[in-house]
């Protein structure tokens, strides 16, 4: 047999890219199995990398010296707290903006808050902000925002008639799962966000989105397709489960599922826009 030819440096990029790897900490790999003093390079040996090929770092959060971070329930009543007091979602990402009991905030890029129109009658609610969605800001804009356009495209509808929003607004790392810790610090924030919203139909896209929102510990094939009562404080929000577009581009067989949820999730949102009898 031919052996296959090694990938080029391009090949090995694009691999790490997809990884989650988007940037390198030394010039060498690190050896963690040796002592630290051998394991690790010394800074002045490494080479100056030229202007042109340097990053931006992200911006970061400042913290005081020696102060510790809160700790995981500190920092749930803190964003409880915040969250409550924003009058508008303008005010509401402010907040986020400035919000430092997360630490998923010092990885990220970027917050990712929302797309599409605060006044939508449908709001649909992932997990987490993938790699592009950490660059432009913007929830699902990779492969799986091109498969959710379609399926909005599929029952008449555009970003322009939707409110688009994650459960986690930062990135985690490596487009890792979140922690519970990470998404009930984080919960408070997108609660606020649906009421703002105030939509008519809320459309969980995907297993923790569901869980996380509806209360349930059912898996989503079990979930999916059903309506369920969204409690938004003020009133019963109509809610369904779907299935994200990631797990269909993973698995294309389901898309009829899909499909099925789509057609009630318009005949529902159809009917209540009608005025009442």
């Amino acid at each position: 047999m031919t052996p296959e030819p090694a990938p080029s440096l391009k090949q090995l990029l694009a691999f790490y890219l997809e990884a989650g790897v988007d940037c390198a900490l030394t010039d060498e790999p690190i050896n963690r199995m040796l002592d630290d003093e051998t394991a690790t390079p010394a800074i002045a040996d490494a080479p100056v990398a030229r202007a042109d090929t340097i990053r931006p770092p992200a911006p970061r959060p400042t913290a005081l010296p020696g102060v510790a971070p809160p700790s995981p329930e500190a920092a749930i009543v803190s964003a409880r707290e915040a969250a409550a007091t924003a009058p508008t979602l303008e005010a509401l990402r402010a907040l986020m903006e400035q919000f430092e009991g997360c630490a998923l905030r010092s990885t990220a890029t970027r917050l990712v808050f929302a797309d599409g129109n605060p006044q939508a009658r449908l709001m649909l609610v992932g997990e987490a902000p993938g790699r592009e969605e950490d660059i432009e800001g913007l929830p699902f804009v990779g492969r799986s925002g091109k498969l959710l356009d379609l399926m909005l495209a599929a029952i008449g509808l555009d970003r322009s008639q939707v409110y688009i929003a994650n459960v986690i607004p930062w990135r985690p790392p490596g487009n890792r799962t979140p922690t519970p810790q990470e998404t009930q610090i984080c919960l408070p924030f997108i609660k606020r966000q649906i009421e703002l919203v105030n939509p008519a139909i809320l459309v969980t896209l995907g297993n923790p989105s569901t869980q996380t929102l509806l209360s349930t510990r059912d898996g989503i094939t079990r979930t999916r397709g059903r309506w369920f009562d969204y409690d938004n404080g003020t009133r019963m929000i109509r809610a369904m489960p779907t299935l994200h577009p990631a797990y269909l581009l993973r698995q294309p067989t389901y898309k009829r599922l899909a499909w099925q949820d789509l057609r009630a999730i318009a005949t529902a949102l159809a009917a209540s826009e009608s005025p009442a009898d």
